[in-house]
């Protein structure tokens, strides 16, 4: 019987650099996020806030990328997956905390094995994505 199970991370120095990327992105969206990376356990590894950018995106940001690395499925995806379930579950999951439903949030996958994942929070859902995505397609 395994006793062990190997968990890759992504490595904070890879963490590092997305999260200024993302924040070089949103200066030239003219917006103002917060952007956090967490690692394969959910735990945070790289968090940057851009003076000006809402208090409450703060949380916002590090539940994104919470949801996006548990579930392995960007956050923008939650709406869909609402509608097909039923409405106690529709109730419950929000109610049980730290699930974001709203985009922004998206896993990070190398080699088909997730390590992370960055959360985007501070302007529409549309630009959260955007600047998530585009911070992964640098990486």
């Amino acid at each position: 019987m395994k006793v062990t199970v190997d968990q890759s991370n992504i490595h904070w120095e890879a963490a590092h650099a997305l999260v200024q990327v993302a924040v070089r992105r949103a200066e030239e969206l003219k917006v103002r996020v917060n952007v956090a990376v967490v690692d394969s356990g959910g735990h945070l590894a790289a968090f940057l806030r851009m003076p000006g950018s809402a208090f409450h995106s703060v949380d916002v940001a590090v539940d994104k990328a919470y949801t996006a690395m548990s579930f392995g499925m960007p956050t923008s995806k939650w709406g869909e997956v609402m509608d097909t379930l039923s409405p106690p579950c529709r109730t419950g999951l929000p109610a049980a905390g730290r699930l974001m439903t709203c985009g922004g949030g998206v896993p990070i996958e190398i080699d088909g094995r997730r390590i992370g994942a960055i959360g985007v929070s501070g302007a529409s859902e549309q630009q959260d994505e955007e600047i998530a995505e585009y911070a992964l397609s640098i990486l």
